[in-house]
């Protein structure tokens, strides 16, 4: 595999421990990148993951992993006093790569507790779309970024299409969205380019906690042209193009990589 990104390009992973995160810190180790990745995971499923962050490893890559919570402002503040360390003089972030799964899958009508509530799309907005800005602005702030950085984030169908019990993640998607359109329009004079990926119905662990999820990935099959759903590697695919310099006229856009789904 031809090494296409510099010695010291590193991309920084919010979420990168599992499905989109993890399919997209392989594509771009597999290519030159070095990884960061925070994430959040119980201790009992650490081996496992371990298996993956070796494969990252196995690229002739650095990989520094941090299983800390995105939210908590001393968190923040110890991963990146370490990531510093590592960057060194020359090292920078050329990617940012936001995969926060981590929201209320609530039903709006429930009475009682099991009811959606304010403080769950507080949680919810906060976790999938305001942490974005929240790294973004400290990575930028301390200089970190590289001078062609690109900055990427998740989004879905559910951002302008209701869904039961979607509700509070549909909400951060449209504000992720948000989020990622002003940091194109007022960081590009710095250099910096920001899009949103929106993936198809993929079959990862985030999907399957949606209730009803097995008939999502039956119609997504059906309205889709080439009768199948979107595979993690078809995400990390369109993530490694977005970093590369051909790219660098992209701004600002919501990306379908889909394969054609939200065509009907």
């Amino acid at each position: 595999m031809v090494k296409e990104f510099k010695n010291n390009d590193w991309a920084l992973i919010l979420g990168g421990s599992r499905g989109l995160g993890l399919a997209s810190a392989k594509k771009l180790a597999k290519h030159g990148m070095n990884i960061c990745i925070v994430h959040r995971d119980r201790k009992s499923d650490m081996p496992e993951i371990e298996k993956h962050f070796s494969e990252i490893r196995n690229c002739q890559v650095d990989l520094l992993s941090f299983n800390r919570d995105i939210l908590r402002p001393e968190h923040k503040r110890a991963v990146l006093n370490e990531l510093k360390i590592k960057l060194g003089d020359n090292g920078k972030i050329k990617c940012l790569l936001h995969s926060v799964a981590k929201g209320n899958l609530k039903p709006m009508t429930e009475e009682g507790s099991n009811s959606l509530m304010v403080l769950d799309f507080d949680i919810t907005i906060q976790a999938m779309a305001l942490s974005l800005y929240d790294w973004f602005k400290s990575l930028f702030d301390e200089q970190f970024l590289a001078n062609d950085s690109r900055i990427i984030s998740f989004t879905s169908e559910g951002g302008r299409r209701p869904l039961k019990n979607y509700a509070a993640v549909s909400s951060a998607k449209a504000s992720l969205e948000a989020i990622t359109r002003n940091i194109a329009l007022e960081f590009a004079p710095f250099g910096i380019r920001a899009n949103c990926i929106q993936a198809g119905v993929t079959d990862t662990m985030s999907l399957r906690m949606i209730p009803g999820s097995d008939q999502i990935k039956k119609h997504a099959v059906m309205r889709n042209p080439f009768g199948r759903l979107t595979v993690e590697e078809d995400v990390a695919n369109a993530v490694y193009l977005l970093c590369k310099k051909e790219a660098s006229w992209i701004n600002g856009c919501i990306l379908p990589v889909d394969g054609g789904e939200h065509l009907s």
